[in-house]
């Protein structure tokens, strides 16, 4: 009857990632359009600003925005915490812990995980970078490596504990490892008595033949020197093959470290295996030029979920520019055809490549834009005002640029907080509620 009210499309996103937070804004205060977001986190996270809490430069909460907060004046989007845990593809629902969600849109992006290459019980001695309690783990464990060296008598425990492994040569690999080498050198050198921070070994190994391959040559050669400045050991073409508690083997050669940090390979999000549908060898959905899964157009992959190659072949790469300019073009095919009433053809998605970076410490990084190519005091501005750009809220880029501005002048972190992982005040024995 023509007096009945249309219909709202439902349209649910997993995972407020960029891909999801940019597809979401797209969508938002659009008549006809119902949104859900859904993410078992109440936060975004800026993840290319990671390691900076893990290294102490900056704290969780000026890499981090409240989802709601980002999406609170779209009227026509609901936001809820909860864990998706499988896809009903048949019936059109997403299954959460919290209950089920149906939808006429689907757009996935819930980001990834470290791989461990079937070594998962690696992980409780190389913690991985993917998350903020991740990267407090990190600094806890960095900062209490210099801490239980200070008291430390054993000259071999003490060598142990100041010596940190980066396992994986990759920009996350890069700049940790620099960023380690940076603190002990210029940021710890004063603040210990029975220890020289500028001693402590670090070590960033590599299974391919040089670090940074997606990286031009020359790009990759200065990131290397830059990182040998700082006192740090590359080693490529070295496998590891075990991580224990006392440190790593690499081939034959065992390595004594109490801190040994991941950041070698990643799988896509477990829920990608739930749709039935074929995956590539990293566990990454294979869809097709425009996103969608074989056989069900409703259903979009996007960010480091997503197999999608780009123009050489390869699968594009997991990092946030890609994932942007992903959810907001499914964004658009979703707000054409909600318009339009019916799916009309759909062009294939085509990534705009603006370039990448990567920094090894102050004033020195690399950077690739359209052809041109930055190193040293250029690249490292850059690469700070990229990043200040695309983080979330005014507050985050004030406190993130005063924060910065303070580290170059005085090489200072200020967020040297060693945070223990126990909370409780009474042992569950002795807990007023067991007395």
């Amino acid at each position: 009857m023509s007096g009945e009210p249309v219909k709202e499309k439902r349209v649910v996103i997993v995972g407020a990632g960029f891909a999801g937070l940019n597809a979401a804004k797209r969508l938002g205060n659009l008549t006809g359009i119902a949104v859900t977001v859904i993410d078992r986190e109440n936060h975004h996270l800026f993840q290319p600003l990671l390691y900076q809490v893990a290294m102490a430069a900056l704290s969780p909460a000026d890499i981090a925005v409240p989802i709601r907060s980002l999406l609170a004046r779209y009227r026509n989007i609901r936001v809820m915490k909860a864990t998706a845990q499988s896809v009903d593809v048949a019936n059109r629902k997403v299954v959460t812990d919290v209950g089920e969600v149906s939808y006429d849109y689907l757009l996935l992006g819930c980001g990834a995980q470290h791989a461990y290459f079937g070594h998962e019980e690696w992980e409780l001695h190389a913690p991985g970078l993917k998350s903020l309690p991740q990267a407090t783990e990190i600094r806890r464990r960095v900062l209490e490596a210099f801490e239980i060296a200070e008291r430390e008598t054993d000259p071999e425990e003490r060598r142990r504990q100041l010596t940190f492994i980066v396992i994986g040569g990759g920009p996350t690999g890069v700049e940790l490892a620099g960023a380690i080498g940076e603190m002990s050198r210029f940021t710890l050198d004063r603040d210990f008595r029975s220890i020289d921070p500028r001693q402590t070994r670090v070590i960033l190994v590599e299974a391919g033949p040089r670090i940074l391959t997606s990286f031009d040559d020359r790009l990759a050669a200065r990131a290397m020197r830059d990182l040998e400045s700082l006192g740090v050991q590359v080693w490529t073409g070295a496998r590891v093959t075990d991580v224990t508690a006392e440190g790593v083997i690499v081939g034959n050669e065992k390595i004594a470290a109490a801190t040994v940090l991941w950041a070698a390979g990643v799988r896509a999000a477990d829920l990608g295996r739930t749709l039935g549908v074929p995956l590539d060898s990293a566990g990454r959905v294979i869809t097709g030029p425009d996103l969608s899964v074989d056989g069900h157009p409703e259903i979009f992959v996007t960010g480091d979920m997503s197999s999608r190659a780009g123009p050489d072949g390869r699968p594009l790469p997991g990092v946030a520019l890609v994932a942007m300019q992903e959810g907001v073009y499914a964004a658009d095919i979703i707000k054409k055809e909600v318009r339009s009433g019916s799916q009309t053809p759909r062009p294939a998605f085509e990534y705009v490549d603006l370039g990448q970076m990567a920094t090894i410490g102050r004033s020195r990084a690399i950077s690739e834009f359209r052809g041109l190519k930055l190193t040293g005091v250029a690249a490292w501005w850059f690469w700070l005002l990229v990043h200040i750009y695309r983080l979330s809220g005014f507050r985050n880029r004030l406190s993130v640029l005063v924060q910065w501005a303070w580290s170059y002048m005085t090489f200072g972190r200020g967020a040297r907080l060693i945070v223990a992982k126990d909370w409780q005040s009474y042992p569950k024995e002795t807990s007023p509620e067991n007395s």
